[in-house]
């Protein structure tokens, strides 16, 4: 069925726009461009079609390339009649095309998460006064071979508006950042030279439609180019490609649109063909068509494949539909092809099932987001986030939230992603559902937008219609829930029968399928899972805000969606850092985030932009490390009793036969023994049991034992390499003992000043002055401490902490310390150790902090810390509680027996295992983007830090402790109460100390949201008694 877009104007509902410019009224938005259609590219011949390079096509040109540009502030100083043939543009520069005009040295990039980029909200004015418009202008050659016939133009992309002209003529006006738009060409070309004139108006009233949570970037940013046809054509199709009810072979509805310009009916022959991957035609039908004059027509196919293989993110299959259109005595006129996948999407039972089955949705939200180039992503960087995501375990994108470049889309057909395909809307800046937005002028709500806002779910769904990855449309984003979206609802539902709709904006009302909330409570999560009437599959959105060292908490999303069979994942915000490279004065590197680039003076949201789990350049965030554990699709569930492991195969369409699956057992944190388990395999959804191998080890001999799984891949490709680790677990065999220090024969000696105590015990002597503190610390002569060892109660707030406001409500306990007072401090002798105890008073928090240090014979120094909580006191919980020691720079080299190799933290720690690890200092920091709390270790047994020669020092704790050693302080990572615009090239090592934090726990790293959301509650630091105790010794290597 043939569609079309008809623009109405709704006279007696529109808003009262006097005399309005075409860039300030929602009826104007698409003047002299054709309907929305399928990606799809003209070939001369099928053989060509079927190899689908659509560049070497020699009915296809590339307008791509350096223009002429001219950037002007606002549209009164615009070049008015640039577009005339005689004007001269030799003075001006050039740009390229595509690409944004503020990332190549034009006007300010504006990041702002909610609002406009204008400060006026006015729907649907802009502003006059600061509205960028860019002019751009080149001469292309047309071909002799398209002598005669159609020419059109293809605009991918282009923000906000754009007006355009060829030859002087103008040929049409459009809206719509991310939509492509095309025009029929042919009345003003000539053959040789042309001219092309495109105005850009950064802003109009379609912004007020485009208010995601990204840079405000502008100007022609995607492909542009142009094609020929005949005066017959294939204006578009619909390849459904499906599955029977057995779900065993391929069903293909296709849908053939045929155009004829020409005057007098066109008798025509139309062919489709179907070939498999290895280049065998599977299918192929015929049928005859007459097209009247002027007009169209539509061919329908019907055809099946028997045992298809069948299109999955696991597996993902492809076949190439070529589809020729010929005369009527069969000369070819034109053929056109695409690769189809064949899958079924469905909702049965309250769940999301792709081929039959129930997916666990893996997902991540993916900006078009490049480091330089800003909203124009190369197939370079949408390969580097294909590759990272695969290798991760992710297997769901949402476009959010618009839809994305055409090539990505291919991409993801060919190597396996899900895709929640999102329109172009969000008009957030003029209120959400939740926070009861007015609706009085609120586009949603209000008919004068509906023909503009229908036009963007439209495009989205011609455009992208035969993509297999693509398995659920979303209505947009933040938007409102008014009559327009219910309307455009319905209309996919009609126009698209093989898709589910979602829309987070209607909760759980009718116009969604899939009840796809954002940033939920866990209250909530599990009073969804427990219900047991449901009809709709519970997919997030939006969940586990990846801000800065974020991430927490993440396998406790799980463990409420693995309890119910409707509750089936979500797409955590985001996938990628949206910052720009950019250089200081001494030429270090940063990424820049809203607020940078005199942006200032707009309103901006300042690092809310660097939310992701990668970095700009697709480097990885320790986060991601957890997200793949926790995502992993071959889980495993140990029986220690029994000695076995149980693997679980939870992937929905293939099996393990590709995996190797390699184990190690580790005794005091390093390996001992290792292997390969033998044939190992289990279909989709089935098991398989391998018992652990521990013959000759003796669980019982005093030591700490563990045994590690890991999942790897044993055949590789360029995604995902041979070898590469897919999933991974641990199994504790037993426990951690608690450490105690052997009491030496000979106890220390004392010698006492006016000024402290100095005392002897081996080869270390340790100077504590009379306030009980400790100021030096020496091994065979040489320096080990460069400043003591002092309390430690604040760490470097995260963005999360930000959010939760936790660097003014935690404040005292930055300052506690050193606001506080020595009450008392004495030094005993009991037997053969000597003690040093200190009582100091915190005002500031209303708490006392003992502190003793034991030194035993042989030199170990015992320290203890204690926090005591007065009866009445009112004080906010803490961040850490532990210590700090300083040592000289030389001491560099880090090896701990904990959990590694990355930063972990509480609640963030499934990913990494315990055993014994080694790194240099400076490796151990892990320098995000706006500095902050970095490097923390858990479950640390104990921890060296050691000079090249292998001399130094370890902490070992009486239990676990969490260890960080960093060549910063937390106060050169800290900006205060005001975040001051930090980056990372304001953060220096320091010149002459490392620092080794010893604390007994930390506040966990939390992941909700970065907006208010708290840790969980069991990693919380709750104001109460904390005491804990650790041992310093020497080492000599």
């Amino acid at each position: 069925m043939l569609k079309k877009i008809s623009v109405i104007a709704f006279a007696a509902t529109m808003l009262t726009v006097s005399a309005a410019e075409d860039w300030e009224n929602p009826a104007k938005f698409a003047e002299g461009r054709l309907p929305h259609r399928a990606t799809a590219y003209p070939y001369p011949t099928a053989a060509e079609a079927l190899k689908g390079d659509f560049k070497a096509s020699t009915w296809y040109e590339s307008l791509n390339g350096k223009w002429k540009f001219n950037y002007s502030a606002k549209p009164s100083e615009r070049p008015k009649d640039f577009y005339l043939t005689g004007y001269d543009v030799s003075s001006w520069g050039d740009i390229n095309v595509p690409g944004n005009w503020e990332m190549q040295g034009y006007g300010t990039p504006i990041y702002v998460n909610v609002g406009f980029g204008f400060l006026n909200r006015n729907p649907p004015f802009t502003t006059h006064d600061d509205n960028p418009v860019g002019s751009y202008k080149r001469t292309f050659d047309i071909p002799a071979s398209w002598d005669g016939r159609k020419v059109f133009l293809h605009f991918g992309g282009s923000t906000s508006g754009m007006y355009v002209w060829v030859n002087g003529k103008k040929v049409g006006y459009v809206q719509s950042t991310k939509n492509p738009a095309e025009f029929d060409i042919t009345p003003y070309i000539h053959q040789g030279k042309n001219d092309i004139a495109c105005e850009v108006y950064r802003w109009t009233d379609g912004t007020y439609l485009e208010d995601q949570d990204f840079w405000r970037l502008s100007g022609l940013e995607r492909d542009v180019y142009l094609y020929s046809t005949a005066d017959q054509r294939i204006g578009d199709f619909f390849a459904r490609a499906g599955l029977d009810s057995g779900y065993k072979n391929g069903t293909l509805d296709l849908d053939v649109d045929l155009l004829n310009y020409a005057s007098g009916n066109a008798p025509v022959n139309v062919n489709a063909e179907l070939f498999d991957a290895a280049g065998k035609k599977v299918w192929s039908a015929t049928a005859k068509s007459d097209i009247v004059s002027n007009g169209e027509k539509t061919v329908n196919f019907k055809g099946s494949v028997r045992n298809v293989a069948k299109w999955s993110a696991e597996i993902p299959n492809l076949y190439t539909l070529v589809i020729t259109l010929a005369d009527k005595s069969g000369k070819t006129i034109e053929s056109t092809s695409a690769r189809v996948g064949f899958r079924s999407v469905e909702i049965k039972n309250a769940q999301l099932m792709v081929n039959g089955r129930p997916i666990e949705v893996h997902g991540v939200n993916l900006h078009e987001h490049h480091p330089i180039h800003g909203h124009t992503v190369d197939r370079e960087t949408m390969m580097k986030d294909i590759r990272m995501m695969k290798r991760n375990n992710v297997n769901a994108i949402r476009t959010c939230h618009y839809p994305q470049s055409p090539m990505m889309y291919d991409l993801c057909d060919e190597y396996g992603l899900y895709v929640v395909d999102e329109a172009n809307i969000e008009i957030h800046g003029m209120g959400v559902v939740h926070n009861y937005p007015d609706t009085t002028n609120h586009p949603a709500y209000h008919p004068a937008w509906r023909d503009c806002m229908l036009d963007r779910e439209m495009a989205l769904v011609e455009r992208d219609k035969n993509h297999p990855s693509v398995i659920t449309w979303s209505l947009g984003n933040e938007a409102g829930n008014g009559e327009n979206f219910q309307i455009a609802y319905r209309w996919i539902k009609e126009r698209d029968k093989t898709r589910p709709v979602q829309f987070e904006q209607a909760d759980e009302t009718w116009n969604t399928d899939i009840v796809c909330p954002m940033y939920p409570s866990i209250r909530y999560m599990k009073e969804y899972a427990a219900r047991k009437n449901v009809t709709r599959p519970y997919i997030m959105c939006e969940y586990a805000h990846a801000m800065g060292n974020s991430s927490g908490n993440f396998q406790e999303y799980f463990d409420i969606i693995r309890s119910s069979p409707h509750m089936q994942g979500g797409f955590i915000w985001d996938w990628v850092d949206q910052g720009f490279l950019r250089q200081d004065e001494d030429g270090r590197s940063y990424w820049t985030y809203g607020g940078d680039y005199g942006a200032r003076s707009y309103k901006n949201d300042g690092n809310f932009c660097i939310n992701g789990v990668v970095n700009p350049d697709r480097t990885a965030h320790p986060g991601l490390y957890e997200v793949k554990k926790v995502y992993q699709d071959i889980r495993f569930a140990p029986d220690v009793k029994k000695g076995t492991i149980t693997i679980e195969n939870n992937f929905i369409h293939k099996d393990l036969s590709d995996y190797d699956f390699n184990w190690q057992i580790l005794r005091d944190g390093k390996i001992v023994k290792n292997g390969t388990f033998a044939k190992v395999n289990a279909l989709p959804g089935k098991t398989a049991v391998v018992k652990m191998p521990l013959d000759g080890v003796d669980l019982g001999d005093g030591a700490e034992y563990y045994f590690n799984i890991f999942a790897n891949v044993r055949t590789g490709d360029d995604i995902i390499p041979a070898g590469h680790e897919q999933a991974r677990e641990e199994v504790e065999l037993s426990g951690h003992k608690t450490y105690r220090p052997a009491v030496a024969a000979a106890a220390p000696t004392v010698d006492e000043t006016s000024n402290g105590w100095t005392v002897k015990a081996g080869n270390v002597e340790i100077f504590f002055n009379k306030e009980g503190w400790i100021r030096s610390y020496a091994a065979d002569g040489r320096k080990l401490l460069s400043q003591g060892i002092a309390p430690s109660f604040w760490r470097a707030p995260t963005d999360n902490d930000w959010g939760n406001n936790a660097h003014k409500r935690l404040n005292a306990w930055r300052v506690a310390f050193d606001n506080s007072r020595v009450t008392s401090a004495t030094l005993v002798k009991e037997g053969d150790v000597v003690k040093v105890v200190s009582m100091r008073d915190m005002p500031d928090v209303n708490c006392g902090l003992k502190t003793v240090y034991t030194v035993y014979g042989d030199g170990t120094l015992g320290v203890t810390e204690s926090l005591v909580t007065h009866a009445d006191a009112r004080i906010p919980e803490l961040m850490r509680f532990g210590t700090s020691i300083a040592m000289p720079k030389e001491y560099d080299n880090f090896t701990w027996y904990g959990r590694g190799p990355w930063e972990n933290y509480s609640d963030r720690k499934h990913s990494s295992f315990v055993g014994v690890y080694s790194g240099k200092v400076a490796d151990q920091y892990y320098p995000y983007i706006r500095p902050q709390e970095s490097g923390n270790k858990t479950d640390v047994r104990w921890a060296e830090l050691t000079d090249k020669d292998g001399f130094g020092i370890r902490v070992v704790g009486e239990g676990l402790l969490n260890v960080s050693a960093l060549d910063v302080t937390p106060e050169a990572l800290d900006p205060g109460m005001d975040k001051h615009n930090m980056h990372q090239n304001d953060v220096w090592p320091d010149a002459w100390n490392v620092y080794l934090n010893v604390d007994l726990a930390q506040r966990g790293l939390g992941g909700d949201n970065s907006w208010g959301a708290a840790p969980h509650a069991p990693y919380i630091l709750t104001p109460k008694d904390y005491s804990y105790t650790y041992y310093l010794t020497p080492v000599t290597k």
